[in-house]
């Protein structure tokens, strides 16, 4: 067996079923999409379900992917084992109704003996009690001898989660020899003790599990694996943990270096390097696919991690801001197999050292708050810190709890651990929640109808404004109708193909018109299922319409290029910014509609009012150049080495639009744009502010509503100047004297009032109330104020 690196591994498997036909996917974002029920992509197969569903088509019948995996259920454990950790890699290769057990066997077989040239003897494989099929396999075609495959029952090597898709498993185990077991006659895979590692899961789908527990054969069987790159590593490097594996201990070389420690000398220090360690790998590659620390969600896990790394830096010893020096290390690792994260590198590490300060100036209040509250326990001679008190401290401060425990201990105090752990699960359902109020898009409506089953949409409105279509499903009132009526409400409307641009990417959705032989239908908006099917809504406004008839598709040219134009100018203004902030400036978000867009960006501070006029001349100075837009199709990864910019959060197909605008700027982009920054005219940009915690909006607009903003300007400069009788040229000017004037005369009344008040003294003094034998002296003065008067 030859030594071989985390990064060649990974390299090996991704080619070798490449070569059996499997279509090689990049690693998908550890933001998982349209799902709900998890805050981050946790398992290799897991954004593949819609492909294994059926509600998505995939790209191809055979997919191999290296896919970036957050777990977060053992966070408290990483670090005290060697075995845990947050973050990790997992190789996969996945068949959606095509090849079944037998190739998944023989092919994994292939590439353990003969591209890592395992040692034969030292495998094992485990497989499901009742699964005849896998065992031939195994032992007729592959050769195993019976005795090294084993039968486990339905916990170990049968793969199921609720209802649905389901099926029996096979995996591969290394025999680490008899230095590394428990010594008992019946040792073998399937015990607990460290001899075997179990280091890839091969998962046959075969079955539908039904409601009532009966299981169903699938028309369509598909294969899922698993196998853990780290794992891997150590098998094939000949070490006993993940901080042991080459890429791996290099940043933990990195640590012990920062620290003026030595990994292996103390266990307690041990501990904290793990921590940092597989901490810092997750860091750099949740902010580089966009995700930024918060209070809630998938965000909170981030700060969570970060601020735990940098509390174990404190215990180390290590002064002051260092976890982004360490992102250096961890990048530069896997920046090869990933390199977004060498694009991302400032940006990275801006995110963390702004973090990282944070946290150095909350962990002093959060130390202060609980000394307070132990003092106040001992007062009151009490041994419990009170689990509302440690949740605020987590929550408001980024206090720890591992934190708070141990300064609880070292008091002689126990946590209320139950009320933290209520008040944490309240917190995490909270989050969840709010995953899930997200507005649901219209083609939700046809999740019953499987959209699945209806052809995907023709487009054609990239080069056309009209065509010929027929309509194939309408929905009216959440049912299908077979036809409908002027005055009926709102209807989508499906048809074979369309010209309008359905909502994607921040762009709006058209709006146009929908003529058949019966009648018309207005169109309001466009949107698009997962599987590319285009949703009309709207409303019929004369006659009636039927499924089945055709008809003439019209959008809103007016409305169209008014929308392109807008468009490419965020295209202008993205760049702008990036060449006048810095690199690490990211589309964070954009709306695209007629009348103006809105931008959102990566940022830490308000952009300068100096910085947005820098933004905005150079933006215009590229529209006056009138740079040609040349829109592209071509492969994603032929895209990637042109250096399109890819956006956070965006799922791209293989085959993918490039929009280059002369040698300035160049996107990967699926929107409607111009055919020259000319046809733009002119970009105003009407604001800039915060929105988040490390992103910024700006608001613009361009074309026509440029001018009709200056015109609006213009008017109320213009009424202005008129009130004050000057002209626009002079106002300035006018304004100022008004201003100057009026002071003035302020202070002459001010005077008088002065004046007046000390007219009367003698009179009033002279002139005094007796109360109880007491001269007062007492005057009302109207129109006065105490300073007046003073």
């Amino acid at each position: 067996m030859r030594y071989m690196g985390l990064n060649e591994i990974r390299e090996e498997y991704l080619r070798f079923f490449e070569s059996k036909g499997h279509l090689r996917l990049p690693s998908f974002s550890l933001v998982p999409e349209n799902d709900p029920s998890i805050l981050l992509i946790n398992a290799g197969m897991t954004p593949l379900k819609p492909y294994f569903v059926g509600s998505m088509k995939p790209p191809s019948p055979r997919v191999t992917t290296c896919q970036k995996c957050i777990r977060t259920p053992d966070i408290d454990r990483v670090g005290k084992t060697a075995r845990h950790a947050t973050f990790f890699e997992m190789l996969g290769n996945f068949s959606f109704g095509d090849y079944f057990k037998k190739e998944t066997i023989s092919w994994a077989w292939e590439f353990v003996t003969k591209v890592l040239e395992m040692p034969v003897e030292r495998l094992w494989a485990s497989i499901y009690v009742d699964d005849d099929e896998a065992f031939e396999i195994w032992n007729k075609d592959i050769g195993i001898k019976a005795e090294r495959i084993v039968r486990l029952g339905k916990e170990d090597n049968f793969w199921e989660h609720g209802t649905g898709p389901c099926g029996p498993c096979s995996e591969i185990y290394f025999d680490r020899g008899e230095e590394k077991g428990c010594g008992k006659p019946g040792c073998k895979p399937g015990c607990d003790c460290d001899r075997y590692v179990e280091f890839w899961n091969l998962v046959f789908t075969q079955f539908n599990k039904e409601e009532d527990g009966t299981y169903t054969p699938l028309q369509k069987k598909n294969i899922d694996t698993g196998l853990g790159l780290e794992r891997l590593s150590c098998i094939m490097q000949g070490v006993d943990s993940i901080f042991e594996v080459d890429t791996i201990k290099n940043i933990v070389n990195a640590i012990c270096k920062t620290a003026g420690c030595k990994y292996g000398a103390d266990d307690k220090l041990d501990v904290s390097i793990r921590i940092i360690t597989d901490h810092i790998r997750g860091i750099v590659m949740m902010i580089s696919d966009g995700i930024l620390p918060s209070n809630e969600g998938r965000g909170y896990v981030l700060r969570r991690i970060l601020r735990r790394a940098a509390r174990h830096g404190k215990l180390l010893g290590i002064n002051g801001l260092f976890l982004a020096g360490l992102a250096d290390v961890a990048i530069g690792e896997s920046k090869d197999a990933y390199p977004e994260l060498g694009e991302r590198r400032d940006y990275i590490r801006k995110v963390i050292g702004i973090e990282e300060e944070k946290f150095n100036f909350t962990v002093d209040q959060g130390l202060a708050i609980l000394d307070e509250h132990i003092k106040d326990i001992k007062k009151n001679n009490c041994n419990v810190v009170s689990g509302e008190v440690a949740f605020r401290l987590h929550d408001t401060y980024g206090f720890p709890i591992d934190l708070t425990r141990e300064i609880a201990e070292e008091n002689g105090l126990a946590i209320d651990e139950k009320k933290f752990m209520e008040e944490m699960e309240a917190q995490k359902n909270r989050a969840r929640e709010a995953l899930k109020k997200k507005e649901g898009s219209a083609w939700g409506q046809w999740s019953s109808l499987e959209t699945g089953k209806i052809p995907e949409t023709e487009f054609l409105g990239y080069s056309s404004m009209v065509c010929r279509s027929a309509v194939l499903h309408m929905l009216k009132d959440g049912e299908t109708a077979e036809a409908v009526f002027e005055g009926e409400g709102d209807i989508t409307v499906i048809t074979d193909r369309t010209v309008f641009y359905a909502e994607s990417g921040g762009q709006a959705g058209d709006t146009g018109i929908i003529e058949t032989k019966t009648g018309v239908m207005k169109v309001r908006d466009c949107q698009k299922t997962p599987d590319g099917v285009f949703l009309h809504l709207g409303k019929v406004v004369n006659g009636y319409i039927e499924k089945g008839q055709e008809g003439e598709i019209k959008i809103d040219v007016q409305r169209r290029e008014s929308i392109a134009r807008n468009h490419t100018a965020t295209h202008l203004v993205h760049k702008a910014l990036r060449n006048v902030l810095g690199e690490h400036v990211t589309q964070a978000g954009s709306l695209v509609e007629e009348e103006r867009f809105r931008f959102d960006f990566t940022h830490f501070e308000p952009v300068s009012e100096e910085q947005l006029k820098l933004v905005e001349d150079e933006a215009n100075s590229r529209i006056l150049e009138d740079l040609p837009v040349v829109i592209s199709e071509m492969g994603l990864d032929e895209a990637r080495k042109l250096g399109a910019m890819a956006l956070f959060g965006e799922k791209y197909d293989e085959r993918v639009r490039v929009i280059k605008i002369g040698n300035y700027s160049m996107e990967l982009c699926g929107g409607t744009h111009v055919n020259s920054t000319g046809k733009i005219g002119l970009i105003k940009i009407l604001g800039e502010t915060g929105i988040a915690a490390g992103t910024r909006r700006i608001e613009a607009v361009s074309g026509y509503y440029t001018i009709k903003h200056y015109r609006e300007r213009e008017e109320v400069l213009n009424t202005v100047a008129g009130i004050i009788k000057t002209t626009p040229q002079d106002l300035a000017r006018r304004v100022e004297t008004l201003v100057l004037d009026f002071k003035n005369a302020q202070r002459e009344i001010d005077n008088l009032k002065a004046r007046l008040v000390m007219s009367r003294l003698d009179e009033i003094v002279a002139s005094p109330l007796v109360v109880n034998g007491t001269s007062v002296v007492a005057a009302r003065f109207d129109g006065m104020d105490a300073e007046a008067l003073r």
